[in-house]
Order: C-alpha cells, then structure tokens, then sequence
C-alpha cells in the first residue's frame, strides 16, 4: 500500500484494495499532465467491455494473436514440459489459455488478475472443461510481486501473458514486469507471451476509435468506478474519449478530454479541468521483433522463438529465463 493509500485508510473504512485504488487516482489526477492507471479500467463492467471490443471488426489484435496461437499450436505444445504449472499474468477471458491448455499437458493453472470476481467466474468455467486441471486463482496486481500458490511449486512454470498488454507499459515499466515476472516464475522458467507490431497508423487509429463506441466506453468506464467506488462526482457527459498515435514514441495514447471548465471532488480532494484538458489513461507500443529481443534479453529472457501472422500484424514468442 503507497503512502497516500495509507493516509486514505485511516480517514476512509475501506478495505487494501480500494485504498491502494484510492490512494492512485489522487495521487494521479494530482499530477501536470493528469493520469490514470489503466489497471483500473478492468472492474466487472471493464473487463466485459474490453471483452467486447476484441470482437470490434477494427480490432485486429486479438483475433491475429488466436490465429498464430491455433496454426502454431503444436509448435508451442512441443517446448512446454508435461506437468508444468501455465500462470497467466492479467487473465481475462478465457479463449486463449484454452488453445494452451488443449494441446499441452498442464497440471495446473494459475490466472492472476485484479478483478477478482471476473477472475472466479472464468475459473468456474474451466473446472468444468477441465476438471482433471488444477486451477487456483490469485486475486493480485500482477505488476507487483506476488506469491505462487504452494500447489505448484514443484512444478516446472510456464507464464502466459498474451494480447500485447505488455504495450500499455512504458518501456522501463515493461523491462520491470519482464523483470518481476522470471522472479516469480523461477529459475528456468519459460513465458509465451504476445506483442503488438508496428503497422500503418491508419489501422491502428480505426482499432482504438472503433465506430460502435465500445473503446470509448470502455475508457470512460473508469471514471464511472471512482464514482461509485470513492464516491466521485465526474459528470461523463464532461468528457470524451480520444486514441491518437504518437509515431515518434511507437504507441496509441488514450485520453479523456474536458468538454468543459469544470471540478472534480473525490475524498475532500478537489480536482480542476480545463476545457480540452486530458486525463492520459493508456499507452499501448507497438515494438518491432528486433526493440522486442532486446527488451527480453535485458530481462533476463532469451527469446527461444517467435511466430508472426502472414501479415506480420503480430507476434506471439516463447522465452526462456536464463
């Protein structure tokens, strides 16, 4: 818990979580430019909108990501040893760990996410596929260290961390995760994991402004939970969603823009908005195969192999800790 969540504890009866969520948006919407994590657009509601928008037609990356999973699916099942332990980093939906956990022989699962409930209702699903598979969920920040369940211990780990989310870091924070992650997994280790490549802008501007508005939604969502979770007063109608790419830094930039003069009370904290002022809410980069090596390699990573779509849209690679 950061100090500022600390602070909120004692003044608020909330539990760990809320504070710590608490404690960063204060913290974030204090800041010139004003930000929030996008770790906290995935509640209940967020995790069934981002759910959407990876069926969007614009929105290439997760269908691309299942290609190369299916077509390569052999290929990954053949690196992966028999009983190892698959933990997914951020899990959501299950569609993909699925297409693991058919061609591979796991004896465990361990889907690690900060929606807790989303999380229990994606691992009930799977008990019922796969009720010869341990799962044992962890309800945790997965950008923070966290323990392995004493289950798989034992067993060889795998880390699964697909959909490019390793994008919507900044590149030291990426080099951390990549860092935190071999810890936690163990000498040995190997992760298969996803990454968005560069690509015509035009392409990656329609995926992040789809025209159903679900992308939009979904970013404005954020504000809806600290409405109802710090009993914050956003007006939503104050606010609109823009995606735009910044080409010398390689990425998407998400934002909420101020329609208006207005304030903002959450907490006894007041909050001042500019007409046209942004809350910068997500980056997602997009790396080229060779930025992404060298990433892994200053991890700690050896990138073992690595698999595109006909397109070179995206890439799925399996590493291994050295």
């Amino acid at each position: 818990m950061n100090v500022r969540a600390a602070a909120l504890a004692k003044a608020y009866p909330f539990d760990e979580a809320t504070s710590a969520f608490a404690g960063d948006v204060i913290g974030d919407l204090a800041r010139h430019p004003k930000r929030l994590s996008p770790k906290y657009f995935y509640d209940a509601t967020g995790s069934e909108l981002f759910e959407q928008i990876t069926v969007l037609p614009e929105y290439y990356p997760t269908r691309t990501e299942l290609g190369i999973l299916r077509d390569r699916g052999s290929e990954i099942a053949a690196i992966i040893p028999n009983g190892a332990a698959l933990v997914e980093f951020g899990a959501g939906a299950t569609t993909k760990v699925r297409l693991l956990l058919e061609t591979s022989e796991f004896a465990a699962y361990v889907p690690v996410d900060i929606s807790g409930d989303f999380l229990k209702a994606q691992a009930d699903g799977l008990r019922r596929d796969f009720p010869g598979l341990g799962i044992y969920p962890v309800a945790a920040d997965f950008t923070t260290p966290f323990a392995l369940p004493e289950a798989v211990a034992a067993m060889p780990k795998v880390g699964f961390f697909p959909g490019s989310t390793l994008g919507n870091f900044e590149p030291s924070e990426a080099l951390a995760f990549l860092r935190s992650a071999r810890k936690i997994l163990g000498h040995g280790a190997q992760m298969i994991i996803g990454v968005d490549l560069e690509k015509d802008e035009r392409v990656l501007y329609d995926a992040y402004n789809d025209a159903a508005g679900v992308t939009a939604r979904f970013n404005l969502n954020v504000l809806v939970r600290i409405n109802r979770e710090l009993g914050g007063n956003f007006d939503l109608s104050g606010f609109t969603h823009r995606s735009i790419y910044n080409r010398d830094r390689h990425r998407i930039e998400m934002h909420l823009i101020s329609r208006k003069a207005q304030t903002v009370r959450i907490l006894g904290n007041t909050f001042a908005f500019r007409p046209g002022e942004s809350i910068h809410t997500e980056n997602s980069y997009k790396y080229s195969l060779e930025r992404f090596t060298a990433l892994a390699r200053s991890a700690g990573w050896t990138v073992r192999d690595s698999w595109t779509d006909a397109n070179t849209m995206f890439s799925v690679h399996a590493l291994v800790a050295d």
